[in-house]
């Protein structure tokens, strides 16, 4: 319960006593968490301790029923279809503020989470060759970089370097949290949802451009039909992706409802190598 109540001050709802809960505080939380990319556990086991909370001051209705009414979906463990999501040109178009169109196309190239591309800092990341995250942008607080492949990230990078000069791509006159709400209502506008799986088409893109052929996800093979050659190939693509994407090691127990999902037998949580062999591509 600390941390959630430590995640509300930071998020902006200050001076809150343990009476305070109200359904506003529910929705910016599962907001903040979905922003944060947590795994779809761990957002329902934090629901359970908003419920405990919300029945022990006897404000049982503050928490909705059910998760579902916060877009929580079910835990998913193989993947069946792809959940990447592209924004076009006409929906970047509709988006008004310069700032929160920037991070869009940024996530859309680089493959970043919505925070990292909201503290992006042009003049500090772009490195020429890749580009370098902060560990106070990342999930975790993990720095990472990314490499600058194509000539479209280039004109990206000079165009964001241009808008933010010396900043950040939150205006100088905003807060995060203000910076955040301004993103959320514009994209709502503009029409986009679900842009996590912005990360999602970029872990196909990149898969593809790795090994030369789809995803399973997207009707490529799946790990039983490649020959050694292109498993070895596979696994060596995924730990790429895992690491662009700001997993790391984590590659060895990823998350359910992230770009790969994989179904691991007991005994391949004792080899990290193994166990890649039992990752489907989302």
């Amino acid at each position: 319960m600390t941390l959630i109540a430590n995640e509300l001050h930071a998020i902006g709802y200050r001076q809150m006593q343990a009476r305070s809960l109200k359904p506003k505080h529910i929705e910016a939380l599962v907001s903040h968490w979905q922003a944060k990319d947590l795994s779809i556990g761990t957002i329902k086991n934090r629901m359970s301790a908003l419920r405990w909370w919300a029945e022990e001051i006897d404000k049982q209705n503050v928490v909705a029923r059910s998760n579902k009414d916060y877009s929580i979906p079910d835990r998913c463990y193989v993947a069946k279809t792809s959940k990447a999501k592209e924004v076009t040109q006409e929906q970047l178009g509709r988006i008004k503020d310069e700032h929160v169109r920037m991070s869009l196309e940024l996530q859309r190239a680089f493959g970043l989470r919505r925070e990292e591309a909201m503290k992006f800092i042009p003049s500090y990341a772009d490195q020429g060759s890749h580009i370098r995250l902060k560990g106070s942008w990342t999930k975790g607080g993990r720095p990472r970089t990314v490499p600058v492949r194509t000539a479209g990230q280039r004109e990206i990078l000079d165009r964001a370097r241009d808008l933010a000069g010396s900043g950040s791509l939150i205006p100088s006159h905003r807060s995060y949290v203000q910076h955040l709400r301004v993103y959320e209502n514009s994209t709502n506008r503009a029409g986009p949802s679900k842009l996590h799986g912005l990360r999602h088409a970029y872990a196909q893109r990149r898969y593809e451009e790795l090994t030369s052929w789809k995803s399973p996800a997207t009707g490529g093979f799946d790990r039983k039909s490649l020959s050694q050659e292109q498993q070895e190939q596979d696994q060596e693509a995924r730990l790429i992706i895992s690491s662009e994407l700001g997993h790391g090691r984590e590659a060895s127990g990823w998350k359910s409802g992230c770009h790969f999902i994989w179904r691991i037998s007991e005994n391949a949580l004792a080899d990290p190598v193994k166990l890649l062999g039992h990752v489907s591509v989302f």
